[in-house]
C-alpha cells in the first residue's frame, strides 16, 4: 500500500482550496469563506477547470466575502460568473449566492467559523451549511467539509462517491463499511511528507473523477501499481 499512495500522491495533486491559493491551515475566517465560495462553484454539474475559473474571476474583482458578494448584486454577479465560464448556470448561481450570503450574515454574523462553533456534532454542521440555501446541498458541503478535516474538530464528512471508487480500483479499500477510518489509518500507516489526509483525499478525488469513473485505464498515471483491469470500452 505504500508503494500506491506514495505514487499517488506523486502524481497526481492534494487539495483543490491549496491550488487556488487558499490556506486554511490557521483556521482564519476569511480563508474559509473563500473555500465556501470555491466549494458552491465546485458543486455543480461542471469541469473542476470552469469552476476554478470562475473562482479566479471574483478573486480578480475582489468579490471574496459575503459582504462584497451582496454589494456587487446580481447583475455583477451574473458578469463575473459569465466571465470564468459559468453561463450555464449564471442566473441561478448569482440568486443563490445571493439568499446564502444574506442567511450567513444574519444567522452567523458572516462568519463561516461562527456556524462551526454553533454547530452541536459533525450531523449539525452539514444541516447547518445546508441550511444557509437552497445552492447547498450534499455534494457541496462534502467538497467543503472534506479539507477542513484538520481545521475544524466537527468537519468529519463520509468519503465520496468518487473517493471511494479510486481507493477501491486502488485495493485500498475492501467495501464500504468504515471507509474513513480505513482511508485514515493507511494515511497514518503511510503518510508522504508536506502533504496531511486532506492532500490524500483530494488525490483520490482527482482520480476517481478523471479516470476511474470515465473507465481511462490506458490514460490512468496509476495503472502500474492499479490492481483494477478494466479498460476503455
Amino acid at each position: 500500500m505504500g508503494t500506491t499512495v506514495e505514487k499517488l500522491m506523486a502524481v497526481l495533486e492534494g487539495k483543490f482550496s491549496t491550488e487556488l491559493g487558499i490556506d486554511l491551515s490557521n483556521g482564519e475566517s476569511q480563508e474559509i469563506f473563500k473555500w465556501f465560495l470555491a466549494s458552491k462553484l465546485y458543486g455543480a454539474r461542471i469541469s473542476s477547470s470552469i469552476a476554478a475559473r470562475t473562482y479566479k474571476e471574483f478573486q480578480k474583482c475582489d468579490v471574496l466575502t459575503p459582504e462584497k458578494i451582496l454589494k456587487t448584486g446580481w447583475d455583477g454577479l451574473v458578469q463575473i460568473l459569465d466571465n470564468g465560464g459559468y453561463a450555464r448556470y449564471d442566473f441561478s448561481t448569482a440568486t443563490k449566492l445571493l439568499e446564502i450570503m444574506k442567511a450567513l450574515k444574519r444567522d452567523y454574523d458572516g462568519d463561516l467559523n461562527e456556524l462551526h462553533r454553533k454547530a452541536r456534532d459533525p450531523r449539525n454542521l452539514e444541516v447547518r451549511l445546508k441550511t444557509l440555501g437552497k445552492g447547498i446541498g450534499a455534494v457541496t458541503a462534502n467538497i467543503f467539509l472534506r479539507e477542513l478535516r484538520t481545521v475544524w474538530s466537527k468537519a468529519r464528512p463520509e468519503p465520496s462517491e468518487l473517493v471511494q471508487l479510486a481507493a477501491t480500483n486502488l485495493g485500498l479499500l475492501k467495501g464500504r463499511k468504515n471507509a474513513l477510518e480505513t482511508l485514515r489509518q493507511i494515511w497514518s500507516d503511510h503518510p508522504i511528507a508536506n502533504n496531511d489526509f486532506c492532500d490524500f483525499e483530494a488525490a483520490l478525488i482527482r482520480l476517481g473523477k478523471d479516470y476511474c469513473r470515465p473507465l481511462k485505464y490506458e490514460a490512468c498515471p496509476l495503472k502500474g501499481v492499479c490492481p483494477c483491469r478494466r479498460k476503455v470500452r
